[in-house]
């Protein structure tokens, strides 16, 4: 992207100024690097995105910005229903509530190292992963009713962990008004197999070591110490999640054909928040982040058990869970106002700083861990949000590196097997289901974590904490 379309105002923030249907301005937050490597096409959804009606404040495109369906991933746009305020299925995202857990285990990486090839294939035998990958739990339509309006929390209620684990979930585990009669009868029929999974694509289970420490106080506080390790687990909704933005999609382009809203992009298809279809995606949506919550719930029992066998009577505690594509009813400052708004985040991490109440309450003074993945090869971070952040992007924050080439360039790029050896020697253990998918992904199809860690940390939007660095990972 040439950074000279926009006005530089702070050494990571920059301004696309409101002309034309444009409501508000775009905000985006990155250094001069990391625009120079982002696609125009960045600048020109977030742009759509400042047509739409009732959004507040700006479009916000956050450092790991990048090209996606009708929102940029990395975007972040927050609605006022009061204003005609809309709720866009592409400004979620089709993996809803994809995030990342990260689970403290008070294992060295001595420790690990003496079990290293036995532990890897252990995980990968014990946690299902891959394209149309399923579990050992089957759900009836009972079954499924329950799992998609109780979240983690149904997941803890069936053994599936501790419930102390809720306190340590965004919305305790259980996303409210989840509404699962909106869910299509295919969408259901895709989840009954594939809860406890992790799916294809970026998703992974990896043992990670903390490898390094940048705030030692808010360290301690989210109890990480340099050199033990942590197992940090990436994955969404599955194939449940990804239909439900498909049939609400589909309905949403209709609905505005039939309405005659002209829209800059037919990806950016929306409903009224209050309208009859704004409201049955809200409450399907919901009911995929509780699919999301659940599925990270029955991972996290089974990385559990598996480590449990290899070092009995050790307490794995959840450090955090958070989710990267939603919309959630927030209260935010508006013109010095409280406002309750409806935040899509896509490809973004809720932040919320110190004092919110939200937070359980050990991370009050620290502000919420953010929870930022790497990919393979590449390190991991945990951040902490700041007092600024709901004054920058609705508290928001990256959520990873962000693509720098398409899977398709990948792939052509790189072979798997290559992939996993050149990890080999770098001693990184890669136990992987398809070596096409290891090339998809390659560290190097990726930008520089550190860099747009470095870029969201000068923009306010988050404290740096920990940096982690991969030893054994499991993809689909």
């Amino acid at each position: 992207m040439d950074p000279t379309r926009l006005t530089r105002e702070e050494p990571c923030v920059w301004r696309l100024p409101a002309t034309g249907r444009m409501r508000v301005p775009v905000v985006l937050y990155a250094s001069e690097e990391l625009v120079r490597q982002m696609d125009e096409k960045v600048c020109e959804q977030a742009a759509n995105v400042a047509t739409l009606p009732g959004i507040q404040q700006a479009s916000y495109a956050l450092p790991d910005a990048h090209w996606g369906y009708g929102f940029p991933v990395g975007g972040v746009a927050a609605f006022d229903p009061r204003e005609g305020g809309v709720v866009s299925a592409g400004g979620v995202g089709f993996d809803i509530s994809c995030g990342v857990r990260t689970m403290l285990t008070g294992i060295g990486r001595a420790e690990i190292e003496r079990v290293r090839r036995p532990l890897a294939a252990a995980l990968g035998r014990d946690v299902p992963a891959g394209v149309g990958s399923t579990g050992s739990v089957h759900l009836d339509d009972s079954g499924l009713e329950e799992m998609l309006r109780g979240g983690a929390a149904w997941a803890v209620g069936r053994g599936f962990g501790a419930p102390a684990d809720l306190a340590r979930i965004e919305e305790h585990g259980c996303m409210r008004d989840a509404r699962p009669e909106f869910v299509s009868e295919q969408a259901k029929r895709r989840q009954r197999d594939e809860m406890g999974t992790l799916g294809s694509g970026n998703h992974y289970l990896e043992l990670q070591e903390v490898a390094q420490l940048y705030d030692a106080e808010i360290a301690r506080t989210y109890g990480l110490k340099v050199g033990e390790m942590v197992v940090t687990i990436h994955c969404g909704s599955r194939g449940l999640g990804h239909q439900i933005a498909t049939d609400f999609m589909k309905e949403m382009i209709a609905a505005a054909a039939k309405s005659g809203r002209d829209l800059p992009d037919r990806e950016l298809a929306c409903a009224p928040i209050e309208s009859d279809l704004g409201q049955r995606y809200l409450g399907a949506m919901r009911a995929g982040i509780n699919c999301a919550l659940a599925n990270r719930q029955i991972l996290t029992h089974r990385a559990r058990r598996t480590l449990g066998h290899f070092f009995p009577g050790r307490g794995f505690s959840l450090l955090y869970d958070v989710s990267h594509n939603t919309c959630k009813v927030e209260t935010h400052l508006v013109d010095g106002r409280p406002r309750p708004l409806h935040v899509h985040r896509k490809g973004a991490t809720r932040a919320f700083g110190p004092g919110h109440a939200d937070l359980p309450a050990e991370f009050r003074e620290t502000g919420q861990p953010v929870l930022i993945g790497g990919s393979m090869g590449t390190n991991s971070f945990i951040l902490a949000g700041t007092k600024a952040g709901p004054g920058r992007a609705f508290a928001s924050a990256i959520h990873g590196a962000g693509r720098a080439l398409s899977r398709h360039e990948a792939t052509r790029r790189w072979i798997g097997r290559e992939v996993v050896n050149e990890l080999a020697g770098r001693g990184i253990t890669l136990h992987c289901h398809s070596p096409r998918g290891v090339a998809a992904e390659a560290p190097g199809a990726y930008k520089d974590a550190g860099a747009v860690v470095e870029a969201a940390v000068q923009a306010g939007l988050a404290k740096r904490v920990a940096r982690l660095a991969p030893v054994i990972c499991v993809k689909g």
